[in-house]
């Protein structure tokens, strides 16, 4: 099984904390972040680089701060390596 890219946070509670409620991020006159893109981070699906550098814009964080990789079932087994021209 192959690894995962995960958020390592709640997006929205974090922007929420920093003072970017969801009606602020959508609303008219700030449209930070579309209500599109609020619905995919609520489900937890990805977003376009562009988008992450917005986040890590309003979070002032690193993209590392917000994703993490998540190794696969087999990258885990003891005596695995893979090499660049496996992946």
């Amino acid at each position: 099984m192959v690894g995962v890219i995960r958020y390592r946070l709640d997006v929205l509670e974090a922007l929420k904390t920093a003072g970017w409620s969801t009606y602020r991020l959508g609303s008219k006159g700030e449209k930070v972040i579309g209500e599109r893109t609020i619905q995919v981070l609520r489900e937890g699906r990805p977003v376009s680089f562009e988008i992450l550098a917005r986040l890590c814009r309003l979070l002032h964080c690193q993209p590392g701060d917000i994703l993490e990789y998540v190794p696969g079932e087999d990258e885990r087994q003891p005596g695995h390596h893979q090499d660049a021209a496996d992946a």
